[in-house]
């Protein structure tokens, strides 16, 4: 099916065909007629099924013309990471330069002054929010909610495992209960269940079956090593194998920050990223690490927070410094490479002491891991 038979508008059509978007993905083709019709939708469909666009051309088109008054917004979108928020409104934006009367769009999140936040929120018609920011500018009456239109709850199964859900009930309350609710999740569990029965109107439920994903494009490579060969090993890597774009994934801040620093200090150019660095910080890294052209930003090194709902494309390399906790992070961390009939490669540096996690993560996802043994390696 073609996006030209959902009944989407001609100026969101060409905006569509500019970007090279002719085909709908399934949640699309099913989301987007009945948010035309102005339905409640609730829509189950994993990270990276095309939800976003799902959600956002319906709302540009049902909200096409309108003009919110001063701290008023027409839609609210809210999503559970800063990241989300602005890469969910660049989004929103991309489309809505195509209409006549393109809607004002801003993402709004913690992590920075919310004065300046404050300030812009005059002439703003869709606001895409994280919960506790968005609670922080309703309580300070600089946004108003009482004529929302439109409410989105994007990754509402990531919000509720986040632990927000009484600001999501804290939002709930200052918006009008008339409007239209589209609810968007990547799993349907019992806290999602609940949020649908209190919050959405005789819906339509759909929900695209997960497709098993092929993991053929990932080369699964594991190093045993001692701790404190780690660094040295990993540096080896990068070299020996001129690696120009590699995202390295580590447990925590600290080690991020210690990771990044030794990177540096050896001559490898390497960024980072993680939750105590500023919006600012993030976003200007990441761009540098997704343009990075010689001699540019040749690593990135992160926690967990950019193994979900961010996409690289044409990413070589994942090295996975220290393991993640779950199977599915681990899922979620290779996933990053190996996208768009582009093959990567995926390295574990594993511990003595990490070794049966590292089990426990191949029979779980029943994938293996080529493991070498280099417990006794001398640099």
């Amino acid at each position: 099916m073609s996006f030209e038979k959902l009944g989407l508008d001609p100026a969101l059509l060409k905006s569509l065909n500019d970007q090279q978007l002719l085909e709908p993905t399934p949640i699309q083709e099913q989301v987007i007629p009945y948010i035309l019709k102005g339905k409640d939708v609730l829509g189950i469909a994993k990270t990276g099924s095309g939800k976003t666009a799902g959600y956002a051309l319906p709302l540009l088109q049902n909200l096409k013309g309108i003009t919110s008054k001063n701290r008023h917004i027409s839609a609210l979108v809210m999503v559970p990471t800063r990241e989300l928020a602005v890469q969910v409104s660049d989004v929103i934006k991309t489309f809505s330069k195509a209409l006549d009367k393109p809607l004002i769009t801003m993402p709004i999140y913690g992590g920075v002054s919310i004065n300046p936040q404050m300030m812009q929120m005059n002439t703003v018609d869709v606001l895409v929010a994280t919960p506790g920011r968005l609670i922080e500018l309703v309580e300070a009456n600089a946004v108003i909610l009482k004529e929302c239109k439109i409410l989105v709850l994007d990754e509402a199964d990531k919000m509720l495992s986040m632990g927000f859900k009484e600001e999501m009930d804290a939002v709930l309350y200052h918006l009008p209960k008339r409007k239209q609710n589209l609810l968007f999740s990547a799993t349907l569990s019992n806290e999602v269940k609940n949020i649908q029965e209190g919050l959405l109107h005789d819906p339509v439920v759909v929900e695209i079956e997960e497709e098993e994903q092929d993991y053929s494009l990932i080369k699964q490579l594991g190093y045993r090593v001692t701790p404190e060969k780690k660094g040295v090993l990993l540096r080896h890597l990068i070299e020996e194998h001129d690696m120009q774009q590699v995202l390295i994934f580590c447990s925590s801040t600290y080690q991020v920050e210690h990771v990044n620093d030794k990177l540096n200090t050896n001559g490898i150019k390497s960024k980072a990223i993680h939750g105590k660095k500023s919006q600012g910080v993030r976003n200007k890294n990441l761009a540098d690490f997704k343009n990075s052209k010689e001699p540019g930003v040749r690593c990135l090194v992160t926690t967990d927070l950019l193994s979900r709902g961010i996409d690289i494309e044409f990413l070589p390399y994942v090295i996975n410094y220290e393991l993640p906790r779950s199977p599915k992070d681990y899922i979620h961390r290779i996933g990053r490479t190996g996208r768009a009939e582009n093959p990567g490669t995926a390295i574990s540096l594993v511990t003595k002491e990490e070794s049966n996690h590292a089990r426990v993560i191949q029979k779980k996802t029943k994938l293996k891991i080529w493991m070498e043994d280099l417990l006794e390696w001398n640099s």
